[in-house]
């Protein structure tokens, strides 16, 4: 494919790109990410900071990292999804993409494969990838548990959280603000909404993104899981949901005991 020509989001163009990283007290997580952003070979995009008041240095970071594409927002918020409609309030890209604090772009041309994929495929409404999953000393920890799908549906997400979020690369025209009634999992719940309403998405066919694997999803699993089988009774009925549900516990069981093996 070729490259993307079109004028940076630094020279006045209306950017491809909307990276939104949401932040609080992430100072010890922020540098790979706005790292990862500014060595893209693809200057297409605008890379936003939405930090909830931090008080541990996390904005004088962001400031300090010279970036001409970034911008920096810092006032108290009501939590991360909070944060995101913020962000998405701010955003003038084309596309959305959420890389929080500690996840990365897999490579420095991933962007450049993402554009040229939206530009041979008029603009689809999802263009997705996978992930991979990493530690706070950037080493790979292995693949996501889930592996996105080669053709991702409304149904695909019927069966969880197939694609992360932060690998989920959404038209910002078909988007909406993510429902603050979910505390752990209004992403899965905003990615339904998004794909009820994409004509056509896009597979990259490989590693996007790397996952910091420490998030606070991570951390309140349980009650994550809750949500999602509220979320998803709502949009696939009860039966289904607690199918799926029963399918899960296997997989469940088994990457606890990987995990006590690591």
């Amino acid at each position: 494919m070729t490259s993307t020509t079109a004028p940076s989001a630094a020279e006045g163009a209306r950017p491809l790109f909307s990276v939104i990283t949401v932040t609080y007290n992430a100072g010890s997580s922020l540098k790979p990410t706005l790292e990862s952003v500014a060595s893209q070979t693809c200057g297409l995009y605008e890379h936003l900071i939405i930090d909830g008041a931090s008080t541990d240095g996390t904005t004088e970071t962001a400031q300090l990292f010279q970036n001409r594409r970034k911008r920096v927002f810092s006032s108290p918020d009501k939590g991360i999804y909070d944060a995101m409609n913020k962000g998405l309030a701010e955003a003038s890209g084309d596309y959305v993409i959420f890389l929080n604090a500690g996840d990365t772009f897999h490579s420095p041309d991933t962007l450049q494969t993402i554009a040229d994929i939206i530009m041979d495929n008029d603009y689809p409404g999802v263009v997705y990838g996978q992930t991979d999953l990493v530690d706070s000393q950037r080493r790979r920890v292995g693949e996501r548990h889930l592996s996105a799908p080669d053709n991702l549906t409304l149904d695909s997400f019927a069966d969880g959280m197939v694609v992360c979020h932060q690998a989920f690369v959404a038209l910002r025209q078909i988007t909406s603000n993510y429902d603050l009634r979910y505390r752990f999992s209004a992403d899965y719940e905003w990615c339904i909404r998004v794909l009820q309403h994409s004509r056509r998405n896009v597979p990259v066919g490989k590693v996007i993104v790397d996952y910091l694997n420490e998030g606070m999803t991570t951390r309140n699993h349980r009650r994550s899981l809750m949500e999602r089988f509220r979320i998803m009774a709502y949009y696939y009925g009860w039966p289904r949901a607690v199918w799926n549900h029963l399918r899960f516990i296997p997989r469940y069981i088994q990457r606890k005991r990987n995990n006590s093996l690591q």
